[in-house]
């Protein structure tokens, strides 16, 4: 009897053990990961967060305000405070086309490309010219702008019924610091007299409703948004005649004129899922939305 109750115990061990050894061996049930939206294009933006660089401070292209009124999202290296604009606006539209999140980063004008390079955006919209210089550093995708470069003046100016860049003759004049504006337009008119470039956009207008220039040169969505909110300042816009500024070929207008956004040499997935996102839309699509932002920046 007790051999008997030896080989017994012995035999309950022995189950008890292979049934461990079976536990032990099979697949461990593990936790499901987040489902992903299936919309979600995370092989462009691997985190499904567009992180965008744009100054902020460029109506109509971008602007801060203080609420998140007509769509503003908010500036995530800027708290309490809100970005919107046509910037703003396209972002938002390629963001909802792939399905990831926006944040918008406030940068320096100059920072835009470098932060591009470095990896801490993904991405500038930003008002940025397509220049063969600037795609140089970056790859662009684009246009979702065409931009006329025009100039502005006050309606008491002498150069306020110019017909073109020589009725400028020796005025005072300037520009944005970095833009061709600057480097290669102004520089086209006999005798300017050129003072230091503006940091920013706003400081380029208040130059001239301070009178510290006759004229500035930039281009037509800033001079509608500027004109939008004080009715002293007049557009001299002479595209399509001779006397406009010139370039070597429409080529290189055209990449002057036409507006891109800026991600990393070789990024192809982020380049390609933007343009997919541009390409639905038409030039008229883009006055349009360009109207709108002119419509809802604050006075301010």
């Amino acid at each position: 009897m007790r051999r008997f109750i030896a080989i017994l115990m012995a035999a309950v061990m022995m189950l008890a053990l292979c049934a461990c050894g079976s536990s032990g061996s099979a697949s461990a049930p593990t936790e499901s990961a987040p489902a992903q939206d299936a919309s979600a294009n995370t092989s462009a933006v691997e985190d499904g967060v567009l992180t965008v660089g744009m100054e902020c401070a460029y109506a109509p292209y971008n602007w801060t305000q203080m609420d998140d009124s007509n769509g503003a999202v908010p500036i995530s290296n800027v708290p309490g405070s809100y970005a919107n604009g046509y910037d703003v606006m396209i972002a938002k539209k390629i963001c909802e086309a792939n399905g990831w999140t926006l944040e918008v980063v406030s940068s320096a004008w100059d920072s835009l490309c470098p932060a591009v390079q470095s990896g801490t955006m993904d991405a500038n919209i930003a008002g940025q010219s397509m220049t063969a210089d600037r795609m140089n550093e970056v790859d662009m995708a684009g246009p979702y702008y065409y931009a006329t470069i025009v100039c502005l003046t006050t309606k008491d100016s002498p150069f306020a019924s110019a017909t073109s860049i020589a009725d400028l003759a020796g005025g005072k004049c300037t520009s944005q610091s970095g833009t061709i504006w600057y480097d290669t337009c102004l520089p086209q008119i006999p005798d300017a007299e050129l003072i230091a470039p503006a940091e920013t956009a706003p400081a380029m207008i208040m130059a001239l409703q301070t009178g510290s220039v006759d004229f500035v040169c930039t281009d037509l969505p800033t001079a509608m948004g500027a004109v939008a909110k004080d009715d002293n300042l007049v557009i001299l816009n002479f595209s399509g005649t001779d006397g406009d500024f010139q370039f070597a070929s429409e080529e290189e207008r055209a990449e002057n004129v036409n507006i891109g956004i800026s991600v990393r040499k070789g990024n192809t997935e982020l380049l390609d899922a933007i343009n997919s996102v541009l390409s639905q839309m038409t030039e008229d699509d883009f006055n349009a939305l360009m109207d709108e932002a002119i419509r809802v920046q604050p006075e301010v």
